[in-house]
């Protein structure tokens, strides 16, 4: 089986066992950008904490989270943890979003993709897989999103190396999937999920694992 053919089936059989992610949550474009950027180094549950801090206040609009002083808004994302840092962070795609688009994040669909990415990335403080999570999830681009456990899980089952960088990584899942939005959004969510459960850090759970039969 060719690579290409083993990461498509790799595919099938996470979403045959788990079924689908629903990813990801957020019940706006722009609210599923300020959580890629609040999940920076946390768990989804800190960052849910914070997302209900922001909506209580009625703060989940661009246009009014910007006006808003960066210590109050650091407070309100304090369960997310380094919370003064994502409060600059957040600031700098306001910024960004006030200078490129008047605060309509949608607006940025109407750019192409290769020169979108770039500036996203040029936001201080968004890294590839933030700027990625942005383009996917919130903007509906065709780019692959990898992270720490999508390098473990292809190093693990010999389809990758240890230390490969994140473009190296974002290439094979490009070059062997069709360009489909929802295949690239599901088939991240399920690699998150795997990792989690089963492809731990330490010792997988390789013998209850979805992908148990594509261990070499």
């Amino acid at each position: 089986m060719s690579q290409s053919d083993t990461i498509l089936a790799m595919y099938e059989a996470m979403h045959s066992s788990l079924g689908p992610s629903h990813w990801w949550p957020g019940e706006t474009p722009f609210e599923i950008a300020v959580g890629a950027i609040l999940t920076q180094n946390t768990n989804w549950q800190n960052v849910k904490k914070a997302i209900a801090n922001l909506k209580a206040h009625d703060l989940l609009d661009a246009r009014a989270m910007h006006d808003l002083p960066l210590t109050e808004l650091a407070e309100l994302i304090r369960p997310a943890g380094y919370y003064n840092v994502k409060a600059r962070r957040i600031a700098n795609f306001l910024n960004f979003l006030k200078e490129e688009a008047d605060y309509d994040l949608k607006s940025l669909k109407s750019e192409p993709l290769y020169e979108l990415r770039p500036k996203v990335l040029g936001v201080n403080g968004l890294g590839p897989e933030t700027a990625d999570s942005i383009l996917l999830y919130a903007l509906d681009f065709p780019t692959f999103v990898v992270d720490a456990y999508t390098a473990r899980l292809m190093d693990r089952h010999g389809l990758s190396y240890e230390g490969i960088d994140y473009y190296e990584l974002q290439a094979i899942f490009m070059d062997a999937l069709p360009e489909d939005v929802a295949l690239y959004n599901e088939y991240h969510a399920l690699i998150v999920r795997v990792g989690k459960d089963w492809c731990k850090k330490k010792a997988g759970l390789c013998d209850t694992c979805p992908l148990k039969p594509f261990l070499e």
